[in-house]
């Protein structure tokens, strides 16, 4: 079986090894591939490994032979489902492997705001504690997140992992969910009373049309101006233009987000001159032993096509 992966360079920085896939099928590997160069690296491809790069219906449409799209990836918006399905290609993703890195990074953007250790690190090394006169100084604002409110949209494995870190740390948690939970250790409400009550707002739901410009500006207009907006989901179920509103009038403390509307980030986008937003680079995923894990995934669901018995269909 003849393969391709397309974007070798979202999964590895030379730190994974290929080995393995090179042992199971016919691979040709690809560090990173652009939209307009899919189709022609694709054509002699019974299976492609992708994750972000897009296959719309006319581009499935001009590749008879491909038979297998496996996401290196838990989202599969990218992926025309439908197109998929009536060419019969069968379509994998990956779920629930970064869970626990996804959850560690939203409390890291937390405590970015509330333990504030970069913009002391930064102070101490200007020198201003060697010239202070007691034997510490706490000139920015410290902020203790037990007795704070979490609130949490979307309530997959991310989403409850965070919700078991922040009663870890004394937080009252309040969900929505699309999807009926029996969990008494939450609140789970409609998305307005979220939005409302939340001390610290976190993103935790796919990217579909339904949620897509979810935190608008209406909804913004509801949080609390002391909260912060954390959204390591996807860039789109943000109106980031918005959101830099919010920001610039104050009517929101902070935002933290891992992902933005178009990435690799355009230069103009809004959130690159926004007040108290701290971006990272679509990371939260991305600690070694999340991405061994994802490519053990990747190759199982791999093989169980190969074998014809394939797993974590998405196309059913």
């Amino acid at each position: 079986m003849k393969a391709v992966i397309l974007e070798k360079q979202a999964v590895s920085i030379g730190d994974i090894s290929f080995k393995r896939f090179h042992e199971l099928c016919e691979l040709t590997e690809y560090d990173t591939t652009l939209p307009s160069e899919a189709e022609e690296r694709c054509a002699d491809a019974d299976a492609v490994l992708c994750n972000k790069t897009p296959f719309t219906a006319e581009l499935i449409s001009r590749l008879p032979k491909l038979k297998y799209i496996g996401l290196c990836a838990t989202g599969y918006n990218n992926i025309d489902l439908a197109a998929a399905k009536e060419r019969g290609i069968v379509v994998t993703n990956v779920p629930s492997y970064s869970t626990d890195a996804v959850a560690q990074h939203v409390f890291a953007l937390i405590f970015h705001f509330t333990n504030r250790v970069a913009v002391y690190n930064h102070s101490v090394h200007n020198g201003d504690w060697i010239n202070s006169a007691s034997f510490c100084y706490f000139p920015f604002p410290l902020t203790e997140i037990s007795g704070k409110t979490m609130g949490i949209i979307g309530y997959g494995s991310i989403g409850k992992k965070v919700a078991e870190i922040a009663k870890a740390f004394g937080m009252n948690v309040i969900v929505n969910t699309r999807t009926p939970q029996n969990d008494t250790t939450v609140i789970f409400a409609d998305i307005d009373t979220v939005f409302s009550q939340a001390d610290f707002l976190s993103i935790h739901c796919p990217l579909t049309e339904s949620t897509r410009r979810l935190v608008n500006e209406r909804t913004l207009s509801l949080m609390k101006p002391d909260a912060i907006l954390i959204n390591t989901s996807r860039g789109p179920i943000v109106d980031e233009e918005a959101l830099r509103s919010a920001l610039l009038f104050s009517k929101l403390r902070g935002a933290a987000v891992d992902v933005v509307e178009t990435e690799p980030m355009s230069p103009d986008c809004p959130l690159l001159t926004a007040p108290n937003c701290v971006i990272t680079p679509h990371i939260a995923w991305a600690a070694r032993q999340t991405r061994e894990r994802l490519m053990d995934i990747v190759y199982d669901n791999l093989a169980a096509f190969i074998s014809g018995d394939p797993i974590n269909v998405v196309n059913k």
